[in-house]
């Protein structure tokens, strides 16, 4: 799966891990992401991968 949102198109990042000695080592901050049902700009309704920011904020109707 592709950890991607289907609306926002949010996905994952790169950063840094640091310890105490604030050695940095690579890591990835990964996306919230949900799967819900949804109703597309057709009217079909499709189970998708949305982020819980475009969830809040009502860019999706829920089916």
């Amino acid at each position: 799966m592709a950890r991607k949102c289907y609306v926002t198109g949010l996905g994952s990042t790169a950063g840094n891990n640091r310890s105490h000695s604030l050695q940095a080592t690579r890591r990835t901050f990964k996306a919230n992401l949900q799967k819900v049902r949804i109703v597309d700009e057709k009217g079909h309704v499709k189970r998708v991968y949305v982020s819980t920011r475009a969830l809040r904020s009502g860019l999706v109707t829920r089916a």
